[in-house]
């Protein structure tokens, strides 16, 4: 057996209520003391309560975040950065909030903690994209790497059920995709499968009566995909989903619920080993079936039609995703195979 895995330099702490308990000494930890707190407007209430105990060392804060990060947030929170002359970048928030303050490091270094509010799993990766002109261009760089990260699951308390599970299963898309990228080992893919059995067992609890279980489940099984995504990268799966939301703003973590189910389908007879330790950890029979059952269950939504794409656009995306052609997969993959992909997923 051969193989290379390198563990990512990150400090990691769990908990209920750790949000507003442990900031404070990674603060001081890493030395920080002008930082930019990044989070989104619909986070401003969040972001007041958290910081309240090291406010002292907010020297702005910075509220324009999109989804996909537009090269024009990029550069405005670049200059808010500049301007500013801050140490250091905390952010509150999704996917979007921790790629922005990703963005901002790229370019200078500065170190990140990152406090999730959703699924995401990004804030574990050294992966960042920026959107210009309606192409999603992403990257790998140790610079964007959250130095911090703190999880607290009463942060996902309040996310509606439709997020919530957009969410989970978009760090389900990062499990599952780890299992046959070229970088996969088996180190990863013992996370990853830890990852879909917590993700599972979240996703069919969370309109339960045990919800806060549920909760603690998803955002384990979000951290281990994000573990698992940082050590092997990303592969198909990620590639359409990635150009989906770059040229036609469609939202990241209902783009990756929705194609999820589609590309298993099509790699599943070709990674048969990868397909059964996926049935066992779903605890189903079929992989294929079991995730798609998983998504009714959940209430998932069902096709890129709902999310707003159009026939045009389909036709658009195909071109798009064949562009990055040879991408290495189990399954051999021409312009017909995303086109198969991309029409199953339409709805």
């Amino acid at each position: 057996m051969e193989f290379l895995y390198t563990a990512l330099p990150y400090r990691v702490t769990f908990g209920a209520g750790s949000s507003r308990t442990a900031v404070a000494g990674e603060l001081e930890a890493l030395g920080l003391r002008r930082v930019m707190l990044i989070a989104a407007e619909a986070e401003s209430a969040l972001a007041d309560a958290l910081s309240a105990p090291w406010r002292d060392r907010v020297a702005v804060r910075f509220s324009g975040v999109r989804p996909h990060v537009p090269d024009a947030v990029a550069e405005e929170a670049r200059r808010v950065a500049a301007e500013h002359d801050v140490d250091g970048l905390v952010s509150i928030g999704g996917g979007s909030t921790t790629g922005t303050a990703k963005i901002v490091a790229l370019t200078t270094g500065l170190p990140i903690i990152a406090i999730p509010t959703t699924y995401a799993g990004s804030e574990m990766t050294p992966v960042w994209g920026l959107t210009t002109a309606a192409r999603k261009e992403t990257g790998v760089d140790a610079r964007v790497l959250p130095r911090s990260v703190v999880y607290d699951d009463e942060l996902v308390a309040t996310l509606p059920d439709d997020l919530a599970v957009a969410s989970a299963l978009n760090a389900m898309a990062h499990c599952v995709e780890s299992f046959w990228t070229p970088a996969s080992n088996p180190i990863v893919r013992l996370m990853a499968g830890e990852g879909v059995r917590a993700l599972a067992e979240g996703l069919r609890g969370i309109r339960g009566a045990h919800r806060d279980a549920a909760r603690e489940r998803l955002v384990y099984g979000s951290f281990l995909a994000g573990m698992s995504f940082a050590a092997a990268g990303s592969g198909l799966h990620h590639k359409i989903c990635h150009a989906l939301g770059g040229a036609f703003d469609l939202p990241h973590a209902q783009t990756h619920a929705v194609v999820l189910p589609h590309v298993l389908a099509f790699t599943a007879p070709a990674a048969p080993e990868a397909a059964a330790r996926l049935a066992e950890a779903l605890g189903v029979d079929d992989a294929v079936e079991g995730l798609r059952e998983l998504g009714r269950e959940a209430g998932a939504p069902r096709g890129l039609r709902e999310l707003g794409l159009t026939e045009a656009q389909l036709e658009e995306a195909v071109g798009i995703v064949e562009a990055k052609l040879p991408i290495e997969h189990p399954a051999p993959v021409d312009r017909a195979a995303i086109e198969g992909i991309l029409r199953g997923a339409f709805g």
